[in-house]
């Protein structure tokens, strides 16, 4: 049975979820659509519109994923000549991005070890709605940037959300992500335990220090399992 005494919470993109993959394919549609309408897009490339997303990231980064996407296809399509359909090509683009974002072949086993033992939760800063994605009714709570005015991570009012969802004290719930910053420190300057997701087998950066690191999440049952035998 579930332990209601402790919570595993997880981030989405790039943790549970393949986003990247969505996200080239999702462009590629626009990019497809933008040259079929207008001859201008043409010179335009991929390379152009991903780099379109990191122009505008800056000074938009506390604003819901969704309006930074707009004011990237927006960027972009002005390239072409086509500012006026963004509406059009934002549905394109998001249509295709929801499609194509699927777990991680290591998300839903790694859920299904967990949830015996522990109590479920999905938090994130984007716009990857779990039934969406592949992960319908695979958490105890959910929990999204922006809703009910909810800030982004690294906000500390976000993880006081995740504390009160989970109806746990902090040091109870286990947050498991793969941004430094957002995932692993955010979380356990609230109290929280963290476990950063490191894919890709990156240099530990300055500073940080996580209560545990797995490069799958087919690691994490038994890394759990040693952390709560510590505290124990």
């Amino acid at each position: 049975m579930t332990d209601p005494r402790s919570a595993v919470v997880f981030d989405a993109d790039e943790t549970l979820l393949a986003l990247r993959p969505a996200l080239t394919g999702a462009l590629s549609a626009v990019l497809d659509e933008m040259r079929r309408r207008a001859t201008d897009a043409a010179e335009v490339s991929l390379a152009d519109l991903e780099a379109d997303w990191g122009a505008v990231f800056g000074a938009l980064s506390a604003a819901p994923v969704q309006e930074i996407r707009r004011a990237a296809l927006a960027r972009s399509l002005a390239r072409a000549g086509l500012d006026t359909h963004l509406d059009e090509f934002a549905a394109l683009f998001f249509a295709r991005r929801f499609a194509l974002t699927r777990p991680f072949p290591d998300a839903l086993p790694a859920l299904a070890a967990l949830r015996p033992r522990h109590l479920l939760g999905f938090a994130t800063n984007g716009n990857s709605r779990a039934e969406r994605c592949g992960l319908a009714g695979e958490f105890a709570f959910e929990l999204y940037a922006h809703e009910n005015d909810l800030p982004k991570k690294p906000a500390p009012e976000f993880y006081a959300a995740v504390v009160a969802a989970a109806g746990l004290p902090a040091e109870h719930i286990v947050h498991v992500g793969d941004s430094p910053e957002h995932d692993v420190l955010a979380a356990q300057r609230a109290g929280l335990r963290a476990v950063w997701l490191n894919r890709d087998r990156l240099p530990r950066p300055p500073g940080l220090t996580p209560d545990a690191e797995v490069s799958t999440l087919a690691d994490l049952p038994d890394v759990l399992a040693r952390l709560e035998a510590a505290k124990a």
